[in-house]
């Protein structure tokens, strides 16, 4: 069952999704080679904790840490560890919050010191999936369009979207109606309303789409053991358009990265965090 969400419960959510992006970009100058996970997992819970939220991951469906912590060749769902991280690698972190009866979740695939070029083109194309895919988050689109816009992007790139998880609904709980896959056609599916609100989340493979579950019952790699980026922001559609509830600037502070990415996607109704 779909639930449409008041512009005040829409706040909230923001409030929760705010602070799972203060935790990334707080985590984002801690990223280096010789780090490793479980040491970013303990920073990740102490900070959200520190500043009035619970996390989110901690404890939902049994898993067992704060971060979904998916270096590499992991798509999604990585248990943090004490393996160090090397120079060279990509590492997708997922993090959520639970604050004010309301969850929020993020994520965003981190380069680990200096990684190729083919790396860096890679996971451009995959961060610009999920604007696309967000633009098409508006009153009377189906569901269809932002996948089929994330998925056309993508393969016309030369990558392919994971096809055996998608996005979802988001509020009071954390996986809630719709689906939203990151594939799809045009004018097809359940039309966008009011006051929706989701997690729109491209999950991308370098290789083949093809997946696999490991036996720890969380992690999720490729098939092919090429890598594999994720990129997650929750969006309401406020106004008709795509409202942006999360944020990587606080990323990119951190990293000294310039970018206008965000700017079409505000709401002076929902706030605009000020760094």
């Amino acid at each position: 069952m779909i639930q449409l969400k008041t512009i005040e419960d829409i706040i909230l959510i923001k409030k929760s999704a705010s602070l799972a992006s203060k935790t990334l970009g707080m985590l984002a100058k801690e990223i280096k080679p010789g780090i490793n996970t479980i040491y970013l997992d303990k920073l990740a819970e102490n900070f959200i904790r520190n500043h009035g939220g619970t996390p989110a991951f901690l404890g939902l469906y049994n898993f067992p840490n704060t971060l979904c912590a998916s270096p590499n060749n992991q798509v999604v769902h990585g248990i943090p560890n004490e393996k160090p991280l090397c120079e060279g690698d990509i590492l997708s972190i997922d993090c959520g919050v639970y604050m004010n009866g309301f969850y929020g979740e993020h994520a965003y695939t981190f380069e680990v010191g200096e990684v190729s070029f083919h790396k860096k083109k890679f996971l451009d194309c995959s961060k610009k999936s999920l604007y696309i895919g967000i633009s098409n988050c508006k009153y009377g689109n189906c569901i269809g369009d932002i996948g089929y816009s994330i998925q056309s992007f993508i393969e016309k790139n030369g990558y392919n979207v994971v096809k055996d998880l998608v996005g979802h609904g988001l509020g009071k709980n954390m996986h809630e109606d719709p689906k939203i896959p990151n594939f799809g056609k045009k004018g097809k599916g359940l039309k966008l309303k009011e006051g929706l609100v989701l997690s729109i989340e491209p999950m991308v493979n370098i290789g083949s789409s093809k997946i696999i579950f490991h036996k720890d019952g969380w992690t999720v790699s490729t098939l092919d053991n090429k890598i594999s980026a994720h990129y997650e922001h929750n969006v309401a559609i406020v106004d008709g358009s795509p409202c942006l509830l999360s944020t990587f600037r606080y990323i990119y502070k951190e990293l000294n990265i310039k970018s206008l990415e965000e700017n079409h996607f505000q709401n002076p109704k929902i706030g605009i965090d000020d760094l």
